[in-house]
This record gives structure tokens, sequence and C-alpha cells, in this order.
């Protein structure tokens, strides 16, 4: 038990008052006092923390003599016990006690002794008389908890709470304090539960209860706590319908586990009652197409749709409806064409008012994009986009999306000279914002495609510092693409070969881009960009809809370059394939499993860990 102690040392007491907000964190007593450390007392410590206890209470001695504190005294207590100087340890004790006759401290640092000492009886018999002994006093109630919880009591120190619930017949219910003692024992259900009933008392509460499990969740390795709390949360709100409380709190956490499935359901039960018009199902949206979770964006904006047009959200709803089903049907590996023209159908129909309307550019962008890449209509795109730059009223940074659109289609389409103009505008226009870093970005793989490595790198070197992680990442990877294939007699063959493949693949012409990366190997027999091609043949194969050769493709990168710069985003591929088009969810979860467990320090992480915890279950409802 002593071995603790040191820890407990320095754990707070936390004291809330029913009627206002909850104080930070308190220092016990002892610690409020301590003087700052001077060179005898650091030594002392020393020997506390080395375990030559003799050597430490003789100087703590002297310090308590010179300057009695709870401080002092609580750590030359504590070393008398351990050289087991019990009768010294006494006195001291009752000569504290009888200046604070009233000092429940005292009593526990009794029984504490008598526990060391061998006496657990009388020890036990001390604790439970000092529980006997509480008056409805809060103050009192505090400081004998506090005592227990400093002595590692925790089972004492509940039943010190609970029996001041008792005697303050609930005027104060010592919720919070319940709970901090319930997680230092490790039981996070009945933490979780006292926390919820504190907001029966005063839902003031809402931010503070939802800091206090933030902060325990956060070191929830096992996913344990996080399938307690939303068990409790989905029992109460179900035996509570009328307490919205308990919805807003599962709203909050389903965000918080990116669980948008619940989220959906609380946004929806928090719309109806409260009449917000669609405020929370339109940012639960956003969020939900950030992380790539387009079937719940799609079914708040479905859900708001369904209102009618008198609904203040209905027409941004229907607009972000179309763009969100177009952006799950691009995100799959290969649309069919049925999909394709069902959306094309869709966005046209959304455009056909008499007059020009800058909300609609999203659209016509998007529109542009499924003409272009997948229904082989590229001039229509291009007069679709040329209408929406020239189109008055559109806002500047929607102007430059259109831009940098119409220049990939420009560049898939073989007409580079126009599209590099057009990505410098977008560039020049947005210098400094995320916008602007695309288009550089864009416009360095443009150089990269037509074999302008120097220049290309150059580019991507500036944008290894973008503020957005995805394009610094990408700029990273075409940095070292080049750096690590570029030969030093600048034989730059293998390099421009892999270059011609990659931009036969962004214009659809995958049959010749395999011709070409298939050529490679043969060429050279041994090329450091081997592994890129094998990255890039396995992504083609994913596009045409080849999936179980592009999984092959995955692993054989895996096991032939398991410390390289693509493996774990060929680890994280396979994994997706096993999860979505390969219906092997079992592979894909050890997948995800091994990406964790073998690439720690990869930014897929996040993702493969939110993903596995799916697979596993543990956010179905």
């Amino acid at each position: 038990m002593t071995k603790y102690f040191f820890l407990l040392l320095f754990l707070p007491s936390v004291v809330f008052a029913q009627d206002q907000k909850p104080a930070p964190p308190a220092l016990l007593p002892f610690q409020q006092d301590a003087a700052k450390p001077g060179n005898e007392e650091q030594m002392a410590i020393q020997f506390y923390q080395n375990q030559e206890y003799g050597k430490a209470s003789e100087l703590f001695e002297q310090l308590y003599d010179q300057r009695p504190s709870v401080y002092y005294y609580q750590y030359l207590i504590f070393s008398w016990v351990e050289i087991k100087e019990y009768g010294k340890a006494e006195r001291l004790i009752k000569k504290c006690q009888r200046a604070e006759p009233n000092s429940a401290r005292y009593i526990v640092d009794l029984g504490y002794l008598n526990y060391r000492s061998g006496n657990t009886e009388k020890a036990k018999k001390i604790f439970e008389e000092a529980i006997k002994k509480l008056e409805p006093n809060q103050q009192q109630i505090f400081d004998l908890a506090n005592a227990f919880i400093v002595r590692g009591e925790n089972d004492y120190a509940l039943r010190t709470y609970l029996k001041g619930r008792q005697l303050m017949n609930n005027s104060y219910p010592f919720g919070f304090e319940l709970a901090s003692v319930y997680e230092r024992m490790g039981d996070f259900k009945n933490a979780t539960e006292e926390y919820l009933n504190m907001l029966d008392v005063n839902k003031a509460y809402l931010n503070t209860v939802q800091d206090r499990i933030q902060m325990t969740l956060s070191f929830d390795v096992n996913n344990e706590k996080n399938e307690i709390l939303r068990k409790i949360l989905l029992s109460r709100a179900q035996k509570n319908p009328d307490n919205t409380t308990y919805s807003e709190l599962l709203w909050w956490y389903s965000i918080q586990q990116k669980d948008f499935e619940l989220a959906f359901l609380q946004a929806k039960a928090l719309d109806r009652r409260f009449k917000e018009n669609g405020e929370k199902l339109i940012s639960l949206a956003g969020l939900a197409i950030a992380n790539e979770d387009y079937d719940v964006a799609i079914d708040c904006y479905q859900y708001i749709v369904s209102k009618g047009p008198a609904y203040s959200s209905y027409n941004l709803s229907k607009r972000e409806l179309a763009n969100t089903r177009y952006l799950k049907t691009i995100s799959e590996p290969s649309p069919s064409k049925k999909q394709l023209e069902i959306l094309e159908k869709e966005f046209s129909d959304e455009l056909t008012g008499d007059e020009a309307d800058p909300d609609d550019v999203p659209i016509i962008r998007n529109l542009a994009h499924i003409k272009a890449f997948y229904l082989a209509k590229p001039q229509e795109a291009i007069d679709l986009l040329n209408k929406a730059i020239e189109m008055t009223g559109v806002p500047a940074a929607e102007k430059a999306q259109c831009k940098i659109e119409l220049a990939d289609i420009l560049l898939f389409t073989n007409d580079v000279w126009e599209a590099t103009l057009l990505y410098q505008q977008a560039y020049l226009d947005f210098k400094f914002d995320v916008l602007g870093q695309e288009a550089k970005f864009k416009n360095a793989k443009l150089s990269f495609y037509i074999g302008e490595f120097k220049w290309a790198k150059a580019q991507a070197d500036i944008l290894k510092a973008a503020t957005s992680k995805f394009i610094s990442n990408d700029a990273i990877a075409l940095s070292l693409l080049i750096s690590e294939n570029f030969d030093p007699d600048s034989n730059t063959v293998g390099l421009e070969m892999y270059a011609r493949a990659d931009l036969l693949d962004y214009r659809n012409e995958e049959k010749l881009a395999l011709q070409t990366l298939d050529s490679i190997p043969r060429v050279f027999g041994y090329h450091p960009i081997l592994q890129q091609v094998l990255y890039k043949r396995a992504e083609i194969m994913r596009k045409v809809g080849r999936y179980a050769e592009s999984d092959s493709l995955f692993q054989q990168l895996v096991q032939e370059y398991p410390d390289e710069i693509l493996a774990d985003g060929a680890l994280m591929q396979s994994a997706l394939l096993n999860e979505k088009q390969l219906n092997n969810r079992n592979k894909a979860m050890s997948l995800y499993q091994k990406l964790l467990d073998d690439y720690p320090g990869s930014i897929f992480v996040p993702d493969a860990r939110r993903k596995f915890r799916i697979l596993r279950g543990d956010t179905t409802q």
C-alpha cells in the first residue's frame, strides 16, 4: 500500500457547490502549505524516493521542528512507518490531534498506523467509528473522504460520501466526488452513473460532465469505457424520452466518437423537439462528408428535403444532397455508367432554371467533372465551366475552384499550356490559402507528368509546409518520388516512363498505362521506382474493378517493401478493399490491426482505428 502513497500525495480533491459551476480541482491542504524546496528538503525528498527512509526521517524531523506543516508531517509519518518507528509516529499523530481535535486527517492517520503495524481490526474499528460520527456538515464530510483518499482507502471514501449524501438529505449529492473515487477504483460504470445523476440535479453541469468524461475516454485504450458510456446513455435516453439532456449528451458523444449514425438519430430527435430548422443536421452532414461517411450525410439532407420547400434549409439541402451523392459516387473505385448517368440527369435537372444562379456553381463544377472524366463529354464540361467563370456574382473562391477544375479537364484533353496557365491564375488569386496551395500542387504534378522533374520537385518542396496536411503529404510523396529516382548521372528514363504511365492513368487510358508500367521492370531489372510501379498497378486494377488483383498487388508491396514509404498506404488500401469491395470483414479487421501494430506513426492510424472498431461492432446500436 505504501508504494502508492507518493503518487496519492498529489491527487486532487474536488469539491463542487450545487448552486454554482464546479470550481477547478483544489490542492490538498498539505500541498498548499508546502514551502519552496530548499537544499535540505530536496535531499530529504531524494532519500524518500530512493527508499532510504531512515535518512529521510531524520531530515524531515528537523524540517518539521523548524516549520511544522502538513507537508512535512506527511513525509515524516510515512518515513517512520517504513522503518517501523510506530511509537514516534503515534505520538506525533496524537499531538496533532490534540491541537486539531476536529480534523479527520489524524483519525484516519491513526487507523492507517494501526493497519501498517499489523493491527488491522483496530484500524477498521477506527475507520468505522470515523464514518459513524459524521454529522450533516458538508466540509466535515469532504475532509474525512479526502483523508481516506490520501491513504488510498477508496472504499472508505465511497462510504463517507454515500453516508454524507444521506446526512445532507440530498441537498448536495456528492456526485462529482463519488464519480472521481469510482474512477480511481477503475469502476467507470458507476462513475458514469454518478456524472449523469448530476445532470438530473442541474443541467448546467452538462459541459463539466462532458469534459470529465472526455478526459477519461482519452485513456480508453481498449474501448471498454466507450462501450459502457454508449450503453448507459442509450438506456437513459430510451427510458427518459422527455429528458433532452441525454439526447444532447448522446449527440455530443457520437460526434466525439465519429459514430455518425447514432449522431443522426439524436440530431433528428433534437431538431423535432427544439425546431432547429435542420441546423444540427447540416452541421453533422458536413462532419460526415469530411470523414467520407456519405450515407449519413445523404440521410441528413434527405430528412431536411422531406420537410418540403417551406422549410428554411430546403434549397440548400437539395443542392447539397446532389453534391453529396456525387461525392459518394466518385469515391467508388469503379462507379457504374448507369450511376453516373443518373447523377448527370439529377444535376442537369437542378440547373433547368432560366436565370444563372451563383449558388448552382458547385453543381456545375461537379457535373462538368462527371461529363469530362467519366462520360467522355469533355467539351460539354469545358463549356459549362467557362459559363460559370463568367457568371456575375460568383464568389472569388468558387471561380478559382472552377478554374482548377477546368485546368484538370484541359490536362485530361492534353491542352497542357492552358491548364498550367489556369492553375497559376488560381494560385496567384489565393496564394496564402489552401485553395492556392492545391492549384500550386496540381501545377507541380503537371510538370512531373511532362518530365520537368527539377521544377516539379522545387514546387513540391515548397508545399511540404502547406497548411493542409493532405497537400503537405502529397507534396512530400512527390518530392521523394523524384529525388529517389532521379539518378546522379541525370538518367531519368525510369522516372519518365513512370510519369508517362501516371498521366495515361489520369486520362483514363488504363490499358496503355499498365503496358508502360509493365515495361519498366523489363527494361531495368531492378530500379528504386519498382515499388511505385507496384502501387500504381494496384491503383489501376482497383480503378477498373479488378479488386482481387488489386488487393494482391497491395499485399505484395507490403511483403516486399515493408519498411518503405508506401507500405502503410498499401496496407490501408488493402484493408479498404477487403472491407468494401471484397466483403471480407475478418481480413479487413486483421489488416487494420496490422497497420495499428506495425505502423503506429502512420497518418492512416486514426482512420484505421475507427474502422477497426466499427467492424468489431463497438459502435453498433
